[in-house]
């Protein structure tokens, strides 16, 4: 799959794009790339543009309690390393306008059940994907909730107009587990080992937090395409 390159092009002409975003909830620089990317949108208001999100596990053999934060970090980079890190991610974090939080107490999640909720919104016709995927992210990294915890889930499907008391009982039961499990393994299969990355009309691959100019490079590459 090829990558963006920079074309000097500004679209006049209407032209659809459909975005696939291969993302983990738990993962702050798909937080990042999100904003990037609705930057990018921003810059190019004439496109039709549409956003599939799909789920990928940065560490499916998490426990489904989740960890503490800190300590998984620690244990996982080193502390010094940790503490590098995330200083980058606050600096990064202020020039996108995220305010990423750090509670002693705050949980690193196993994230299967919320790819599960996203799984449902689109097979939804009412919910707004590109909302719950917002309010998943700034719950776990801004707000330090459990994005595992099943009370958190159902109420933030809830909040996108979601059944939460249906969801909820259906998320204790594990339904479409397997399903999600399925989508994960197929993008591994595709070569995707890292998050995010971003698939354009299932032709361009953007891969990693890329400033928004890379996606408007990408947009434009596709619209002269199409030409």
């Amino acid at each position: 799959m090829p990558t963006t390159t920079g074309v000097n092009h500004t679209p006049k002409m209407h032209t659809s794009i459909n975005i696939e975003i291969i993302s983990d909830f738990a993962c702050p620089w798909c937080l990042v790339g999100k904003r990037r990317l609705e930057n990018a949108i921003a810059q190019r208001p004439l496109l039709d543009i549409s956003v599939k999100w799909r789920p990928f596990q940065l560490n499916p053999d998490m426990p489904r309690q989740g960890r503490n934060r800190r300590e998984y970090y620690s244990d996982k980079f080193g502390v010094e390393r940790a503490k590098s890190l995330r200083e980058s991610l606050l600096a990064v974090g202020a020039d996108e306008g995220i305010v990423f939080g750090d509670e002693p107490n705050a949980i690193a999640p196993n994230t299967l059940s919320a790819h599960v909720l996203m799984y449902w919104a689109h097979n939804g016709e009412t919910v707004d994907t590109n909302s719950l995927a917002e309010k998943l992210f700034v719950a776990h990294h801004v707000g330090c909730e459990n994005i595992g915890d099943i009370d958190v889930l159902a109420r933030i499907a809830g909040e996108v107009g979601m059944n939460a008391i249906h969801l909820r009982s259906m998320l204790e039961a594990g339904d479409d587990e397997e399903a999600v499990k399925r989508q994960i393994r197929q993008s591994s299969a595709n070569g995707i080992s890292g998050v995010p990355f971003f698939i354009l009309n299932g032709e361009y691959g953007v891969s990693g937090a890329q400033p928004a100019e890379t996606f408007v490079s990408g947009f434009d590459q596709i619209q002269t395409s199409d030409k």
